[in-house]
């Protein structure tokens, strides 16, 4: 990369890598390497808690989803997340709210099951997490918890603003 100084660049490869990782589902076949794949929910597709994720994001942001804003949430055509919000729904995962605004609008919402497998979810995440930064100094670790949100956060905000003419 002409013009790039070696930390940018190693940036980038480690971006990459992460996207690689994630596209490749390699947290979900080590879950199922070590017999954690959800219990009760193992036969649903990973994209379900993908969509799962997406709508605690957006509750989070008090923005909840409709199955056409999960699509783009997703990167995921209006079908595929269709389909995923009806096997999450038949789950008892996912349920429909009408909007108040908009009544026309139906709001994708976690049931308590939802909630409890997402949580279940994170505690693996964060159990990986942990193992994987197990051997590092307390410093490094947060160095990497400072620096990486930060990163994502600033990453976030260039990505997602509209672009001036």
């Amino acid at each position: 990369m002409p013009g790039a100084d070696k930390e940018t660049a190693a940036i980038e490869r480690a971006v990459v890598a992460l996207r690689r990782a994630q596209r490749r589902r390699n947290l979900a076949r080590l879950s199922e390497r070590r017999g954690e794949r959800r219990g009760e929910h193992a036969a649903l597709p990973d994209g379900v808690f993908d969509l799962l994720d997406a709508v605690e994001s957006a509750t989070e942001r008090g923005e909840p989803l409709t199955v056409t804003e999960a699509a783009a949430a997703l990167a995921v055509d209006q079908p595929r997340a269709s389909r995923l919000a009806a096997q999450a729904l038949e789950a008892g995962l996912l349920r429909r709210e009408a909007d108040q605004r908009d009544g026309r609008r139906s709001l994708l919402t976690l049931t308590a099951d939802g909630r409890t497998a997402l949580a279940r979810l994170h505690d693996f995440r964060h159990r990986v997490v942990t193992e994987t930064v197990a051997d590092w100094p307390a410093e490094d670790r947060e160095a990497l918890a400072r620096l990486l949100t930060r990163f994502v956060r600033d990453f976030t905000h260039l990505t997602e603003r509209p672009e001036r003419d």
